[in-house]
C-alpha cells in the first residue's frame, strides 16, 4: 500500500507527551486497533511512520499529521475511529487519505495563544504587545545546532493580533511552519528577552491549521 497520512489533535494531557513517546504510542496504537504498519528492509527494520513538524511538549494542536504505511491494503473510513478508540485520552484521529503532497510543501501554521497575567492590565498588556510587534525587526539569541546565534522572527510571522479577555491576551498569528521554522514558544521568549515589562507570566499555544505558500490548507 502507498503512504497514507494521518490528521490528528493532540490536547488535554496528551500535550506533555513528548515527541518520542508519541510515536511509540502510534505504533502500538496501529496494532491495537488490527492495522500493521510495513517496516523498513536492511540490518535495522523500523516501522514506516514519521510525523510533519514534532510538537514541543506542551503545545497542543488541532492539525498533526503523519504518514505511514501499512502491510496490507485497508479500507481507510474505520481506521480513524478504531485507531482513536486505541489511544489515549487528548488523542484523537479524524481524518485518513492518500496524499497527495510532500510534508515539505507544508509552509504555515496557524496557531493560538494565551498570555496570561497575574496582575497587570491585560488591555495594558494587548495594546503594548500590538506596538511591540508591529516593529520592523526583533532579533532574538536563539539556540542553533552551532551554538546560541541570533535570528529576527519578525520575518517568519505572516500575521499576528492580540485581543484582551479575562485575565489573559488571547493571541492568534500565522508563523513560518518550515524554512525558517518558528517554534510559537519564540513569541514568548522574544518578551522575556527583549521586553520583560510585557512578557506574560504563563503563555500556551495551540496549532490551529497548516497551510501551503498560497495559505490553502495543506492536507
Amino acid at each position: 500500500m502507498d503512504k497514507l497520512r494521518l490528521r490528528f489533535k493532540k490536547t488535554g494531557r496528551a500535550v506533555y507527551i513528548s515527541h518520542l513517546d508519541l510515536m511509540q504510542t502510534m505504533q502500538r496504537a496501529f496494532s491495537r486497533a488490527g492495522y500493521e504498519l510495513k517496516y523498513s528492509e536492511g540490518f535495522n527494520p523500523h516501522p514506516q511512520i514519521s510525523i510533519a513538524l514534532p510538537l514541543s511538549v506542551g503545545t497542543a494542536s488541532l492539525c498533526e499529521l503523519m504518514d505511514f504505511k501499512l502491510r496490507d491494503e485497508a479500507e481507510l473510513s474505520p481506521l480513524p475511529a478504531r485507531l482513536s478508540a486505541a489511544l489515549p485520552e487528548g488523542l484523537e484521529v479524524t481524518d485518513c487519505y492518500e496524499p497527495t503532497r510532500k510534508a515539505a510543501l507544508l509552509k504555515y501554521l496557524r496557531v493560538s495563544g494565551l498570555f496570561e497575567y497575574d496582575v497587570r492590565d491585560v488591555e495594558e498588556m494587548a495594546q503594548a504587545l500590538r506596538s511591540f510587534y508591529s516593529a520592523g525587526e526583533i532579533v532574538i539569541a536563539k539556540k542553533t545546532k552551532r551554538g546560541m546565534g541570533e535570528t529576527d522572527i519578525k520575518a517568519s510571522i505572516r500575521e499576528i493580533s492580540f485581543e484582551a479577555k479575562d485575565r489573559a491576551v488571547e493571541l492568534e498569528a500565522v508563523i513560518s511552519a518550515q524554512e525558517p521554522t518558528l517554534n510559537p514558544e519564540l513569541l514568548w521568549d522574544a518578551l522575556r528577552q527583549l521586553a520583560p515589562d510585557i512578557a506574560p507570566d504563563f503563555a500556551k499555544f495551540t496549532r490551529l491549521e497548516t497551510y501551503d505558500e498560497n495559505m490553502e490548507i495543506f492536507r
